[in-house]
């Protein structure tokens, strides 16, 4: 299976978690709209912990790119907090989301469809800010993520960006839904490694779309490979409280903040 293929997948894959309500997927309401605009307000780049106000510092009248990023939550607050932002998401359904909180609460938003990868709707240097949530384990090879970002950035730019823990990739998912943490797969993992047609297939159909693991060297040192100073970094767990399953023994997520000197 090449590359074109899995985005096709996934990008299929997240408008059915549109349709089935998945949390990354409802949008913020009202009362959180309110909040932001009177300055009151918190996004993150993982599932619980909020992202640090200090990383982003002032993002009023700033031009921020949501990366991946569509679902109506991050980038509709961060609009009412007075940034210029633009979501840019491979979902149409997920669009339609930001779209609609757009509407509902008067606020100014633009929303462009397009694969994280491939940047080139956007001239170089056009933002000031790019916010990406975790959603690189949808994608089979990250380093054309961090060239771009690094690429559409202003120098002086921030890049804050959210990602899977590769640990979490070695068990057996199907035990670990029964509460066993079995060893079985290599790192770094992917879902179409070892699998036929068919299986693939039947993994699409339970949950939706396919995911890679990616090792820290290409997460962290992608970043600096492609110019970026790392200048903040956290971990975090799986949503709760309290902590459950995996999230009991190790951080399953992490975030970083890198500058583009």
């Amino acid at each position: 299976m090449d590359a074109a293929e899995v985005r096709r997948i996934n990008q299929e894959g997240w408008d059915r978690r549109v349709a089935s309500r998945d949390i990354w997927t409802v949008p913020v309401s009202r009362e959180v709209i309110a909040a932001a605009r009177a300055g009151d307000w918190k996004v993150v780049l993982t599932p619980n912990r909020p992202v640090p106000r200090s990383w982003l510092g002032e993002v009023r009248g700033r031009d921020i790119l949501g990366l991946a990023s569509g679902g109506g939550q991050q980038g509709p607050v961060l609009a009412a907090a007075g940034a210029r932002v633009t979501v840019f998401d491979a979902s149409a359904a997920q669009l339609a989301q930001d779209e609609a909180v757009a509407r509902r609460d008067g606020l100014t938003l633009t929303c462009i469809q397009g694969f994280m990868h491939d940047l080139s709707a956007f001239a170089s240097e056009s933002f000031d800010l790019i916010f990406h949530p975790v959603s690189n384990t949808y994608a089979p090879d990250i380093a054309p993520v961090w060239r771009e970002a690094s690429r559409v950035l202003r120098p002086g730019g921030t890049l804050l960006a959210g990602f899977m823990n590769p640990i979490v990739y070695i068990f057996d998912a199907e035990a670990e839904a029964r509460g066993r943490f079995e060893v079985r797969h290599r790192l770094p993992y992917s879902d179409i490694q070892g699998r036929t047609p068919e299986e693939i297939a039947a993994l699409v159909a339970r949950d939706h779309t396919l995911e890679f693991s990616h090792t820290l060297e290409a997460q962290i040192g992608g970043q600096t490979d492609a110019g970026f100073l790392i200048a903040g970094f956290y971990e975090d767990v799986d949503l709760g409280p309290p902590p459950a399953g995996r999230s009991r023994y190790f951080p399953t997520c992490m975030a970083t903040r890198a500058l583009k000197p």
